[in-house]
């Protein structure tokens, strides 16, 4: 059987024995002193996760132990990630290449970096949690060395349609480390809220941020709140990247100083969770609005080299005005020593290279969309056209984008956006009315087979080349997900699926190969307390139901 490790490493040589970690005694051995703190984590990972009592040391003791250490014998045989990384890093400060040695004389985890000690450490965890029972785990014997594919692998998290506060974020952080996700995305202001504190503009959180999808509670993250977010993923290196929607998504914003509105067309929502009127780029306001924005933004993710600028669903906004606002709107990222992302359509304006668009309309798909019924009864008739218009100049984006030497962040609606609804049953039937009822039904249902088995050069317009990836992104949006559970239901098991795209080496994933891989990882959800989406199709090891 394949190593039960999600997703899966690059080498890997499964030996003819086993060991069993258990009793008392077993030590995690690192050195040197730069390593503790990432030690203690893995140690307080397995006790929670399996019971398994696990001590730190400072040197080796007589019984065999798991020792960590930095070096970098045989990690080249995984070549260095392509791509870019969220927090700027390159070269040998980026590594996250790693090796694992399972052995009857004991246990090694190594890497060139911390970063990739912890990689490795998060593969040795999977493995312990699906080897333990009854206060022991029995690991097979194995040699590993692992390294990504893409250095940006990320999920982006809708808290506007639905706050998520920041018990839940961390748990999403905990998901997005345990998958080797290393960027959680967040999307922070939309038409129904607004969600991070700007202390020269109160009016954003005090009305701004009092909204939400519906009836549904609004709210902000206070700076103190945003910071603890912020060391907390950096701790499991997870880089929070902000994203501030504009010049359309701008509702809230709105709300909260109507100055900026639309001066021309009243400012409206037309259709639950979809608003018109855009930020005007002649007015000096406009500008003066922005600037205060991500001098307050900037330096609360001191960790991102990026701010998302959003640009995307400028419904009614003249393709001269949006790339206006795009170009002045990168050109003050840049000017605070960021670089910028943006959905797909800022390649509608003049980008350079230093740039990542966000693919996310796959322009062969966009009449599906339109014809769908679902679609046509939530938006109203006149909206339709708007809408149409803007997804028709979608086939250009990626053109113009890989013209330019812009690399892509690949987000596809139909692989990578987990809002679609589950479209197995459950193998718990207590979970079927949550999946008939979670999801928006504008989007075909998705199975989890579908999210694994295409590839992010393959499957993309116009890409020919990893070099013309910046990474793969996952993302969830927040419509019909009301709640915690709704949310976690949603990402579990996707998040498997995106890392896999992410991390591994071109080419499909085999589902057989995958699914018992995926199976396997049933305990440590369990352990952690999180929901997770049976799926009938895949061998589930144990559920409870």
């Amino acid at each position: 059987m394949t190593l039960p490790i999600v997703p899966a490493p690059a080498h890997a040589t499964e030996l003819t024995d086993h060991v069993e970690l258990g009793g008392d005694g077993l030590s995690v051995v690192a050195c040197p002193r730069e390593l503790f703190v990432t030690a203690q984590r893995f140690v307080d990972d397995v006790k929670l996760e399996t019971g398994l009592a696990l001590s730190l040391a400072t040197a080796a003791p007589g019984a065999p132990a798991i020792t960590v250490a930095l070096a970098g014998d045989g990690l080249d045989a995984v070549a260095p990630a392509g791509g870019v990384r969220a927090d700027g890093k390159s070269g040998t400060d980026g590594d996250e290449r790693h090796g694992i040695s399972i052995t009857t004389d004991g246990l090694r985890v190594w890497g060139t970096t911390v970063e990739g000690v912890h990689r490795g450490l998060t593969s040795l965890r999977q493995l312990i949690a699906a080897g333990a029972h009854d206060g022991v785990a029995t690991l097979p014997t194995a040699e590993i060395v692992d390294g990504p594919r893409f250095g940006w692998r990320g999920l982006s998290l809708d808290v506007v349609r639905t706050f998520h506060g920041p018990e839940t974020v961390r748990r999403v952080i905990d998901m997005c480390s345990l998958h080797k996700l290393n960027v959680l995305h967040l999307h922070l202001s939309d038409d129904q809220g607004w969600r991070i504190e700007v202390p020269s503009r109160p009016e954003l959180t005090a009305i701004g941020g009092a909204g939400a999808m519906g009836d549904r509670r609004g709210g902000f993250y206070s700076l103190a709140e945003l910071a603890g977010l912020v060391e907390y993923a950096a701790a499991r290196f997870v880089t929070l990247v902000p994203e501030i929607d504009m010049p359309g998504h701008t509702g809230a914003i709105f709300r909260a100083y109507p100055e900026l509105a639309p001066m021309d067309s009243a400012f409206g929502e037309v259709a639950p969770g979809l608003a018109i009127g855009t930020l005007d780029p002649q007015r000096a306001e406009t500008w003066t609005f922005v600037e205060d924005v991500l001098d307050a933004v900037v330096p609360q993710f001191p960790q991102s080299a990026y701010v998302h600028v959003g640009g995307d669903e400028a419904f009614g906004m003249a393709d001269e005005a949006h790339a206006a606002f795009v170009e002045r709107a990168i050109g003050l990222v840049r000017a605070r020593a960021r670089l910028a992302v943006g959905w797909q359509e800022v390649a509608r304006a003049a980008i350079g290279p230093n740039d990542i668009a966000q693919y996310w309309i796959d322009s062969r798909e966009t009449g599906d969309m339109m014809d769908n019924e679902a679609l046509q009864a939530m938006i109203p008739a006149e909206m339709l056209p708007l809408i149409a218009e803007t997804m028709a100049k979608a086939e250009h984006d990626l053109p113009r984008a890989l013209e330019a030497g812009v690399r892509l962040l690949i987000s596809p609606i139909s692989r990578l956006y987990f809002d679609q609804p589950h479209a197995e049953a459950s193998a718990d039937p207590a979970q079927e009315e949550m999946r008939a009822r979670v999801g928006l039904p504008v989007y075909p249902a998705m199975s989890l087979r579908h999210g694994v088995e295409w590839d992010p050069v393959d499957d993309t317009p116009g890409v020919d080349s990893d070099d013309q990836i910046a990474g793969v992104e996952a993302a969830i949006w927040c419509e019909t997900i009301a709640n915690r559970d709704e949310l976690e239901f949603m990402l579990l098991p996707r998040l498997g699926g995106a890392a896999e795209k992410g991390w591994v080496r071109r080419g499909a994933t085999d589902w057989s190969d995958y699914a018992g891989r995926l199976a396997a990882q049933t305990a440590l959800w369990d352990a952690r307390g999180w929901n997770w989406f049976a799926s009938a199709a895949v061998p589930w090891a144990a559920k409870a139901v």
